[in-house]
């Protein structure tokens, strides 16, 4: 058995082999691919529409611009910048074909036919030439990758010089005790939500288990760092539940 092999990683609060977390990630996300906007819904009480266009309006997309969008599976964000930008292209990237079946499947997806590709590829292996794109963004993804900061350096390799990275992703409360309330929420109601609206609780108490295993964000920012991309800032919303990084490749 190889080094790599024997390395292990967190899947939720369960311990697993580095080598078998993909395959559990595409498993979570094969199950709730055709209810995956609902689960967005449910995890941020409707609130993640408002923190994408809080992304959208801190990228401040512009004609012309080549997106790669990572983990991007239904398309969300890619559709925004689209319509944000007015003219460019956009690559939505998922594991998890599925996904990329269902984000094909939104009406957006037939108006900018001609704007998309939709790729199935690893955030850790990118198919990609360096140096090709504009834009990366990534949302709620990145704690699903086994190995974060090789999917920040991927992402640094294929950023055109000039060009920019933005995180969204759910993360830490600085204040401890509205840190236990949400704790309490997200344990007790998200997995049971995700029972009666998906029939899938496993796959929701993944995702809330996730969440915490995530570095917070100053952490995060300093993998951002390490990664290369310079000018790295964060911004908490709504008061760190969720938080944006922010990086550019000189």
């Amino acid at each position: 058995m190889s080094e790599t092999s024997e390395k292990t990683t967190h899947f939720g609060f369960e311990t697993v082999r580095e080598a078998d977390k993909a395959g559990r990630v595409q498993g979570v996300f094969n199950s709730v691919a055709s209810r995956y906007d609902v689960m967005n819904d449910v995890m941020s009480m409707g609130i993640h529409r408002v923190w994408k266009d809080a992304m959208m309006d801190w990228l401040a997309p512009r004609p012309g611009q080549r997106l790669l969008d990572v983990a991007g599976g239904t398309g969300d964000i890619s559709f925004r910048f689209l319509k944000r930008a007015g003219s460019g292209h956009a690559t939505v990237l998922d594991l998890t074909e599925p996904m990329l079946v269902e984000g094909r499947k939104r009406a957006e997806a037939a108006q900018m036919e001609g704007s998309l590709d939709w790729v199935v590829g690893d955030a850790m292996a990118l198919p990609f030439e360096d140096n090709t794109f504009d834009v990366y963004t990534i949302s709620f993804g990145i704690r699903n990758v086994t190995r974060p900061q090789e999917a920040l350096n991927e992402a640094f390799r294929v950023l055109r010089p000039g060009g920019r990275l933005m995180v969204l992703e759910f993360s830490q409360l600085p204040n401890d005790g509205l840190q236990r309330l949400y704790d309490l929420y997200s344990f007790n109601v998200i997995p049971r939500m995700g029972q009666l609206i998906a029939n899938d609780r496993d796959s929701y108490q993944y995702l809330v288990e996730s969440i915490r295993k995530f570095p917070d964000q100053d952490t995060f920012l300093d993998m951002l760092r390490k990664a290369g991309f310079e000018n790295a800032k964060y911004r908490n919303l709504s008061m760190g539940i969720a938080a944006l990084h922010s990086g550019w490749k000189i």
